[in-house]
């Protein structure tokens, strides 16, 4: 056996590990940071008023009336929660 065959499975024999060293170093060495601002907080928009609906696919969700909607949005905008995006109900799209 030649000398490449002891290589395999041995490397890294030694892991520098100097980038990890503090936590100053980690933050300048973090490939991703997510902040507040990376986020977009899905809404689903539901004719009527005083409206809601499961939406069993997605657990904790629902499609909301706007009337509701105006309340959540208020509640994330006070949680610093910066965009909206809204989906409107297949229903919706059908009748228009």
């Amino acid at each position: 056996m030649n000398n490449n065959s002891n290589i395999i499975g041995q490397y890294p024999a030694r892991r520098m590990r100097r980038m990890r060293k503090d936590d100053c170093t980690r933050r300048l060495m973090a490939e991703n940071q997510i902040t507040v601002n990376d986020l977009i907080y899905p809404v689903f928009v539901l004719e009527g008023e005083n409206q809601r609906e499961t939406i069993l696919s997605m657990p904790g969700i629902e499609r909301k009336s706007i009337d509701l909607l105006l309340e959540e949005a208020q509640e994330l905008v006070e949680l610093g929660v910066p965009p909206l995006r809204y989906f409107r109900s297949h229903l919706m799209i059908k009748n228009h």
